[in-house]
C-alpha cells in the first residue's frame, strides 16, 4: 500500500479533501435523509464504493469473497481486481453485484480469457485502469519482500503458464480504440480508471466511456501527480452529464465522501480502508469501516441540509467562499 517514489502524492491526498469547506443549506427537511444512488443502471444503498485491490488473500484467507460478502451488507459497489486470488465465479457465488477491474495485455487477445470469466460470472461492468502501463517504482517495497509468500493463487483468472498471468505484461499501447473493442467484447459498460485532466475525459467519453473515473492509483503510480479532489471540479465539467464520474484518491470520511459528491461526483471510491480493515479483521472488520462511512455520510448529510446524494451537488467550494455560480443554488 506504499505510495510511489517518495510518496508525495500518496501522503497528499487526505490534506486535499479536507482543503475545502462546505457551505451548508439551511432550512431543508433532513427528518429522512436517502443514501441510495444509480450507478450505472444498478441501485446501490450508498454512493461509495470499494475499489479494486490485489493480494486481499495475503490480507485474510478470504479475501476477495469477504471483501464482496462486506460490500453485499452495506449496498455499496464492489470493483474485483483482474489479478483476483480467487476464480471469478468463486466470488460472484457470494452475491452482490460487482465489476471487473482490468489491464489490457500487449496481445489483446490473451486477456479475452479473463474478460470472458467475469462476464460469465456476472461482472455489470469492466473498469479498464489506463494509468499503469508498467508497476511504477516503490522504495518502500521491493519483490523480495515476498520471498516465502504462497502466491501460487495470484492472478489465477488468467490462463496457467501465459504471459497474460505474469507481472508486466500490461499494453503500453493503450487507446481510444480500446474501450470500444472492450465494450464490443463484453458486452458491458466500460469504465476508465485512472483519469487527471478534463481533456482525456473529454477523449473518454468520446470514445464511448460509461463513465470516468478520477484517479491518480492512490499515488502508487506517477508521483507528484496532482491530487484527484483537486481535479475533480474540472473532469466533472468536461464530462458535463455525458457520463458518470467517479473519484478516489484520500477519501477516508463521510466528510470526504460528502465534498466529493458536491463537487460532482457521482461516487467515490475506497481502496486502502477496506483492505487494511480486511487485514486486520476480515469481513467483520470491512463491515464496521463501511459501516462507519456510512454514519458519518448520514450526519454530514443532514447537517449540510442534503436529504439525498444529488442534494449534496454544489454544497462546496474553497476555504474563503463559494463561487458565485454556487451562491443560492
Amino acid at each position: 500500500m506504499t505510495g510511489a517514489r517518495e510518496g508525495v502524492t500518496a501522503s497528499e491526498a487526505h490534506a486535499a479533501w479536507a482543503s475545502y469547506r462546505l457551505w451548508p443549506r439551511m432550512l431543508r427537511d433532513v427528518s429522512a435523509v436517502a443514501t441510495s444512488t444509480t450507478l450505472l443502471g444498478t441501485t446501490y444503498g450508498i454512493p461509495l464504493g470499494v475499489a479494486p485491490t490485489s493480494l486481499q488473500r495475503c490480507a485474510d484467507p478470504e479475501g476477495e469473497r469477504a471483501m464482496a460478502r462486506a460490500t453485499r451488507t452495506a449496498g455499496a459497489p464492489h470493483v474485483v481486481s483482474s489479478n483476483a486470488g480467487f476464480p471469478f465465479a468463486a466470488i460472484a457465488a457470494v452475491g452482490g453485484p460487482w465489476w471487473l477491474q482490468a489491464y489490457l495485455t500487449t496481445d489483446r487477445a490473451a486477456c479475452l480469457p479473463m474478460l470472458e470469466a467475469a462476464v460469465a460470472a456476472g461482472a455489470e461492468a469492466v473498469v479498464l485502469t489506463v494509468d499503469t502501463p508498467f508497476p511504477g517504482t516503490k522504495y518502500g517495497v521491493a519483490d523480495a519482500d515476498w520471498v516465502g509468500v504462497d502466491l501460487s493463487w495470484h492472478r489465477c483468472n488468467y490462463p496457467s503458464g501465459t504471459a497474460a498471468g505474469q507481472r508486466g505484461d500490461w499494453a503500453r499501447d493503450v487507446g481510444p480504440e480500446d474501450l470500444a473493442w472492450l465494450a464490443e467484447q463484453t458486452g458491458v459498460p466500460v469504465v476508465v480508471k485512472g483519469i487527471l485532466r478534463p481533456d482525456d475525459a473529454d477523449t473518454c467519453v468520446q470514445a464511448g466511456a460509461a463513465a470516468v473515473w478520477v484517479s491518480n492509483h492512490g499515488g502508487r503510480q506517477l508521483d507528484r501527480s496532482v491530487a484527484t479532489a483537486h481535479v475533480l471540479p474540472t473532469v466533472v465539467e468536461a464530462v458535463d452529464g455525458r457520463a458518470e464520474v467517479y473519484v478516489d484518491g484520500g477519501v477516508g470520511s463521510g466528510i470526504d465522501l460528502v465534498t466529493a459528491l458536491a463537487l460532482g461526483a457521482d461516487a467515490a471510491f475506497v481502496g486502502r480502508l477496506p483492505w487494511l480493515a480486511l487485514a486486520a479483521g476480515g469481513e467483520s472488520e470491512v463491515r464496521a469501516v463501511l459501516g462507519r462511512l456510512t454514519e458519518e455520510l448520514v450526519e454530514t448529510m443532514r447537517l449540510a441540509g442534503s436529504a439525498d446524494p444529488a442534494s449534496c451537488r454544489g454544497l462546496t467550494g474553497p476555504a474563503e467562499g463559494p463561487s458565485e455560480a454556487r451562491i443560492g443554488r
